[in-house]
């Protein structure tokens, strides 16, 4: 066998392993997707039952799933304009595209597809409002943050975390057909809780942003800034996570939830404000249980007011 074939063969080998299925799943970004549904589920569930609507409840999980898919899209979508840069990072360098298991083609394709699939089955199984709202997410994040603002801005994450907060607004108009102040309360929690969270995230990954020349907010202005800021956003988020129970939309036990986490909260990011070794660390994964607590803990209270 010439070396020439024994060349081409590998070469054919090597593609044949290209595009697993476990490949493309991991580059819709599944840890992400599953905090879009959890979130616009919540946003579906505090929404039912009305009297002007009623979603089959067969329509909804479809819907849910399209919600999921159009998440999973920007995530493909982000990874593919991205993949110059992932390759830098530790924290990325592993993703399909810089491990060349995706070609960057293919990625682009398989984004595109994804994305139009989602907002013609949402269109299709619930309503049109909430799929022009779902191809407004996709758009945003794919474009606006990840084009626009990631590269160029040290207020990217501040601004494109309006993406990641949409999801509940989109439950809330499958369940009701209309945008609700219950949904718009949702997205100003996750907006105001993202910048602590992915600024936690910049001070522990600060060289990985340095070398992809990313202009995070401790690149630019330094650590200390950094602190005062995931601070003065912390004092914002804990008034905020107040508003459902405030307006009556949750109760005692949502209450307590939100006070004790709350607090929590606080006490992290004081600790890191004062410099304590390992709060980055200890604040960012705190930050994402509380996200998490904070809106089941809007369900199980709804689940318990309706059993009473």
């Amino acid at each position: 066998m010439s070396l020439t074939t024994a060349n081409t063969e590998e070469i054919i080998e090597d593609s044949a392993k290209l595009g697993l299925p476990s490949d493309y799943f991991r580059l819709m970004k599944p840890r992400v997707m599953s905090l879009v549904v959890f979130t616009a589920f919540v946003g579906y569930y505090i929404s039912v039952p009305t009297v002007e609507y009623n979603l089959n409840p067969f329509l909804a999980l479809i819907g849910i799933f399209a919600i999921a898919l159009g998440a999973g899209a920007s995530g493909v979508l982000n990874q593919w304009y991205d993949r110059d840069i992932d390759k830098l990072m530790d924290r990325t360098k592993n993703r399909p595209i810089p491990q060349g298991k995706i070609l960057p083609s293919d990625a682009l394709s398989f984004g595109i597809i994804v994305s139009v699939l989602s907002v013609i089955i949402l269109g299709l199984s619930v309503n049109w409002l909430a799929a022009s709202l779902l191809a407004f997410t996709i758009f945003f994040y794919a474009v606006v943050y990840t084009i626009w603002l990631k590269r160029f801005t040290v207020q990217n994450i501040v601004i494109g975390g309006a993406a990641g907060a949409f999801p509940p607004v989109i439950g809330q108009i499958c369940a009701s057909g209309n945008i609700g102040l219950e949904s718009l309360i949702l997205f100003l929690i996750i907006f105001l809780w993202t910048p602590p969270h992915f600024w936690a995230l910049a001070l522990i990954k600060k060289e990985d942003y340095a070398n992809a020349n990313i202009p995070m907010l401790p690149i630019i202005y330094g650590d200390e800034v950094t602190r005062k800021n995931i601070l003065v956003y912390t004092l914002l988020l804990i008034p905020a996570s107040y508003l459902p129970w405030g307006l009556g939309y949750s109760g005692t036990i949502y209450l307590l939830i939100i006070t004790v986490c709350g607090l929590e909260f606080l006490r992290r990011s004081f600790l890191l404000y004062k410099k304590s070794i390992g709060a980055e660390k200890g604040l960012f994964l705190y930050s994402i249980f509380y996200l998490s607590i904070v809106f089941a803990g809007i369900c199980f209270d709804k689940l318990i007011d309706l059993k009473i």
